[in-house]
């Protein structure tokens, strides 16, 4: 075998390790990355795989249910007539959406005391700032008229 070959030998098996390496990696970020949606009533009723999986509840807060301390904080999410206690320990605070009757979705993991362990949270806005029916109707019925209106002045 000539010097030459084996520079190009030694350079495709350098190559072939980087790529190698490069997919392990990928494929093990993908792998503790990933995390499966599930309701309250799911995680209640799966085996001994909700243990070992990372998972995402999603819930209202329980009114009277959260109690704080510093960015640890306990709550229960509910779903119909199901109840989960969750306890949230990450490095960020909750966020300010985050009250009583809010949605919430934690993710993180379902411990064997019964306890969801999240390591992220997040909240949607409680629905009293949602507009109510009446208004939006109302505002829909004034943009539909405006133009018949623009149209019958447009006539005269």
């Amino acid at each position: 075998m000539s010097e030459q070959n084996r520079k190009y030998l030694r350079f495709g098996i350098a190559v072939a390790v980087i790529v190698v390496a490069m997919g392990y990696l990928a494929w093990t970020g993908v792998q503790q990355s990933k995390s499966y949606y599930v309701t309250i009533k799911e995680l209640q009723s799966m085996n001994s795989g909700r243990y070992s999986k990372r998972l995402r509840v999603a819930g209202n807060v329980v009114p009277g249910s959260i109690k704080r301390a510093g960015t640890r904080v306990e709550f229960s999410l509910k779903e119909n007539d199901l109840t989960l206690p969750v306890v949230y320990n990450g490095t960020e605070a909750p966020p300010d959406t985050f009250k009583d009757d809010s949605q919430a979705m934690a993710e993180g993991e379902y411990g064997r005391d019964g306890v969801f362990h999240a390591k992220q949270l997040q909240a949607k806005c409680a629905s009293k700032y949602a507009p109510k029916n009446s208004t939006v109707q109302n505002q829909a019925s004034n943009m539909n008229s405006e133009p018949q209106a623009s149209a019958a002045k447009a006539a005269r």
